[in-house]
């Protein structure tokens, strides 16, 4: 695992999925900060800047596509990990044409999650 400098962040309105992905993050022995919308996510900003980003898809108010548009309209760069319960091929490629370094379908691998946290932060420094 390369190693982070700074936080992983963790934005899902399902509790039940924040609370596991920070439980495997910390086993892995990173640390993580969740946040139960993209809204609170902002509100954080740039204070609580992370090392990356895992962000949902489906959420209510602003989706995790909205909020990779509006990081890109305030020109803030953050390694970014999609992740959705919803199979379709037309969400992940808005994703990776917003800039998602990788795009995982839930449930996913705790594999699948540190190879895409390790790739998406190495391909950023």
């Amino acid at each position: 695992m390369h190693q982070l400098a700074g936080h992983v962040a963790i934005v899902d309105d399902d509790t039940s999925v924040r609370v596991a992905l920070a439980r495997l993050l910390a086993v892995q022995k990173i640390d993580c900060r969740t946040y139960p919308s993209a809204r609170a996510f902002l509100a954080a900003l740039p204070s609580a800047m992370p090392a990356c980003l895992i962000v949902d898809v489906n959420m209510p108010e602003m989706t995790g596509l909205d909020l990779q548009c509006e990081l890109l309209k305030l020109g803030v760069d953050i390694p970014t990990i999609v992740i959705t319960a919803v199979e379709d091929e037309s969400i992940a490629a808005s994703a990776t044409s917003l800039g998602a370094e990788a795009f995982l379908f839930k449930p996913m691998s705790r594999e699948a999650l540190m190879a895409a946290i390790n790739s998406a932060v190495r391909k950023r420094n």
